[in-house]
């Protein structure tokens, strides 16, 4: 081997790690920092009045919580079906030399790349005014559900390849159908992974206030009355409240934001150590 080469190879490594320590340094301080500075200063504004009090002359994030959960359940269960749906199709049912793959591939990559403020303009030209539902949670709900929908087919889609065929081979020597081995054994297997897909697009939701400020409309002083009422979310509210002379209320509201996500961070995770432990376990 060149002398010279060695020689620059031993100057060069050092410098790649020390670069690489700094690097990681500099993201850990900027992360406890920002952790840091929303639960300073949103914890001293949490209390009973302001999680479910009602919005009167002081701020309440009832309305957000309700808002909230009332999207992720309409998002979820919207998406997740047709997600599950097309994932299936694409592993159990395409054939690997299928020309119509490589398209829908691109396809599901194209639009999990699009910002999220194309797909809330989209949702407000087609759904709020084309269709004529203006601002509600109905309208976000699916334009959410659209913005999920590519990472839900290409999660489950990974999840169901990561089942070994040993197990599709088995199930039909045993004169199961095809019907019945996707349902009984395959799905079971990759239960793990699906849950931990729509887990992570339950924090995408809870997180996203670009698609939902021009659909959902931002009503953060009433309750909504049902899925075709406008609406606010968390996300939302930390805008409205940063932006309208309440920044405790915005403080505070970041603060429970901030305690949704990492939680949601933190179950998607330990999800996904113990479904690749058990594709470990199998192989």
């Amino acid at each position: 081997m060149n002398k010279n080469y060695i020689v620059k190879k031993n100057r060069i490594y050092p410098i790649l790690r020390k670069f690489s320590q700094i690097a990681v340094t500099f993201v850990i301080v900027i992360l406890v920092l920002l952790i840091s500075f929303i639960v300073i200063r949103g914890i001293s504004n949490i209390n009973l009045d302001f999680l479910w009090g009602e919005y009167n002359n002081t701020p309440s994030i009832k309305p957000a919580i309700i808002g909230t959960t009332i999207l992720i359940i309409l998002t979820l269960s919207i998406a997740v079906p047709i997600g599950i749906g097309t994932s299936i199709y694409l592993v159990e049912y395409t054939k690997k030399d299928s020309k119509i793959l490589p398209f829908i591939h691109v396809t599901t990559e194209t639009l999990a790349g699009i910002p999220s403020i194309v797909y809330g303009l989209f949702g407000y030209l087609f759904f709020v005014v084309y269709l004529g539902l203006g601002y509600s949670l109905i309208g976000g709900g699916l334009t959410l559900s659209i913005m999920i929908l590519p990472s839900i087919i290409s999660s489950v889609e990974e999840n169901l390849l990561a089942v070994p065929n040993v197990y599709r081979e088995g199930s039909y020597a045993l004169g199961a159908g095809k019907t019945r081995t996707i349902f009984r054994v395959i799905l079971p297997c990759a239960s793990r992974g699906i849950v931990t897909a729509v887990i992570l697009s339950t924090g995408r939701i809870i997180s996203e206030s670009a698609v939902l400020l021009l659909t959902v409309g931002m009503v953060v002083n009433k309750v909504p009355n049902g899925i075709f009422s406008p609406g606010t979310t968390l996300a939302l509210n930390v805008y409205f409240f940063g932006s309208h002379g309440y920044p405790e209320a915005g403080e505070g509201t970041a603060f429970i934001l901030l305690i949704l996500i990492i939680t949601i961070n933190f179950i998607s995770s330990s999800l996904g150590k113990i479904f690749y432990k058990g594709i470990g376990d199998h192989s």
